[in-house]
C-alpha cells in the first residue's frame, strides 16, 4: 500500500479528484484539516479563547502541526497543491518539511506558479499541473502502467 499526504490550497476539489481517479489502486490517503474554520480555531475551541490574535493563530497553528507533522512523516508519497488564490505559505512550508525528511514529493500546480515555485519545483521527484496526471503517477508507481 501507497500512503499518500495531500498537503496544500484548499479552496478547490483537487483531492476529490486524486482520490476518486485512484480507486482501485492500493493507495490510502491523508490530509490536513480542510475545514478552514476548524483549522484556524482548534487551538482556542480545545485550550481556550485568546484575546490577541496572534496568540488565537499560534495555538491552532501549533495543534495543526501535530497532524501535518505525523501526516507528512507516515507517508510515502507527499502532494503539494498550490492554488490560483492565496498565498500558501503553509503549502511551501510542509514542501519543504517534506523534502527534508527525504520524501517522494509531487507539486501541483498550474503555469502561472513556475517562476515563484522554482525552488520547491526543484526539490520534488514531478511537478503536475492537472490532478489526473497525479493520478497517473500513482498508478504508474504502483502499476508501472501507463496512460491508456
Amino acid at each position: 500500500m501507497l500512503k499518500v499526504y495531500l498537503s496544500g490550497e484548499i479552496h478547490t476539489d483537487w483531492r476529490e479528484q486524486i482520490i476518486d481517479g485512484a480507486k482501485g489502486l492500493d493507495v490510502a490517503f491523508d490530509s490536513p484539516v480542510t475545514d478552514h474554520g476548524a483549522s484556524d480555531d482548534c487551538g482556542v475551541a480545545i485550550l481556550g479563547e485568546e484575546p490577541d490574535k496572534f496568540w488565537h493563530d499560534r495555538k491552532g497553528a501549533q495543534i495543526n502541526a501535530i497532524r501535518t507533522r505525523k501526516g507528512i512523516a507516515d507517508a510515502d508519497v507527499v502532494v503539494v497543491r498550490f492554488g490560483d488564490q492565496y498565498r500558501q505559505w503553509n503549502a511551501a512550508f510542509d514542501a519543504g518539511y517534506a523534502a527534508a525528511l527525504g520524501k517522494s514529493l509531487i507539486i501541483l500546480h498550474g503555469p502561472d506558479h513556475q517562476h515563484a515555485l522554482k525552488e520547491v519545483d526543484a526539490a520534488a521527484l514531478a511537478v503536475a499541473s492537472e490532478p489526473a496526471q497525479v493520478v497517473q503517477i500513482l498508478r504508474y508507481v504502483l502499476t508501472g502502467g501507463l496512460p491508456a
